[in-house]
């Protein structure tokens, strides 16, 4: 055992990377980053870490403090997870689109999880966000913000990114990743264009979200879409996110998504969840497009065990994902 493991938290970070050998990637070379192996099951352990050390250097937060976050689960997890360790309570505010297992995975780490619409934009009083703010000054907690948190960005520019570059030699001509709060997308965009100007960042985006559409028209669409993907796509662009950063975008329906993890399952193992699908088709698109040989790196955000249904053939004939 790595004597420097203390606690579950010091086992966040330094996943593995693994290459896609058995999917059609083109003349490319495609590797996925398996942020699935974190404690908490997903990418997001990482700002969740940061964000929280980040509140304790300042003097925001200390034993027994209430913490409060909007999330479409898997930061909520992250920072459950780190509480229940240091001695937080913390209030998780949800959509209502949120898999049901990442709810009782919240309450089992003893958050206090509020559920609110998933068909309201920013601004309405109850989008998750809004509301999360509202429950914060009610009762007197800290906010941690991850659209606006500094900390996240800098997760994934100081950690995750030089992760990657050591694991591939800085041999690393594309990243995609997908769009949340941005500070994936962001932070490890800029520590690869640190050592490779010319490293192309894709954007992987839900088909309804409005990144895409604005990325290829420079306009924003009038209307938003709904998908069922989760923890990824937009209605507005997130502060964190430095949209001049993106080079290329895809636009990936919820059902090459879904069709995407199932083919991971069946040809590479690896149980991956919704957003990753998303991630990974987009990838797929990118490398087959190219002219010539590029390693091109993306995630494999979580774990396919919070959204076991997508697997479920019942449920894939019931949505029109197959025949």
């Amino acid at each position: 055992m790595n004597k420097n493991v203390k606690t579950v938290i010091d086992l966040i970070g330094n996943t593995p990377i693994i290459e896609v050998t058995n999917m059609e990637t083109g003349p490319c070379r495609l590797f996925l980053k398996l942020e699935s192996l974190n404690p908490g099951g997903s990418i997001k352990d990482r700002p969740a870490k940061y964000m929280i050390d980040a509140a304790e250097r300042l003097g925001k937060i200390s034993k027994g403090s209430l913490i409060v976050e909007a999330t479409a689960g898997n930061t909520g997890i992250g920072l459950a997870l780190i509480s229940l360790i240091r001695g937080y309570k913390c209030i998780i505010v949800v959509p209502d689109k949120m898999a049901e297992e990442k709810i009782i995975h919240l309450k089992a780490l003893g958050a206090e999880v509020v559920i609110t619409r998933s068909d309201v934009e920013k601004g309405h009083p109850e989008y998750y966000a809004d509301l999360a703010e509202k429950i914060t000054k009610e009762r007197g907690a800290f906010y941690i913000n991850q659209f606006s948190n500094e900390a996240n960005v800098n997760a994934h520019f100081e950690w995750t990114g030089p992760e990657i570059i050591n694991q591939l030699g800085g041999q690393i001509d594309a990243f995609c990743a997908g769009v949340g709060t941005g500070g994936t997308l962001t932070g490890v965009g800029k520590a690869l264009k640190k050592i490779n100007n010319n490293c192309d960042l894709i954007l992987a985006d839900p088909t309804g979200s409005i990144l895409e559409p604005l990325f290829r028209t420079g306009k924003k669409p009038k209307t938003v879409g709904s998908w069922i993907v989760e923890g990824i796509g937009e209605d507005y662009v997130p502060p964190l996110l430095e949209f001049n950063l993106i080079s290329h975008a895809y636009s990936i329906s919820d059902k090459e998504a879904i069709n995407t993890c199932n083919e991971l399952l069946k040809k590479e193992g690896i149980l991956a969840g919704s957003s990753s699908g998303t991630l990974i088709a987009a990838a797929i698109r990118y490398c087959k497009e190219q002219q010539s040989a590029k390693n091109v790196v993306t995630l494999v955000c979580d774990t396919g065990n919070k959204y076991l249904k997508i697997f479920d053939n019942n449920w894939l004939i019931s949505k029109g994902f197959v025949s």
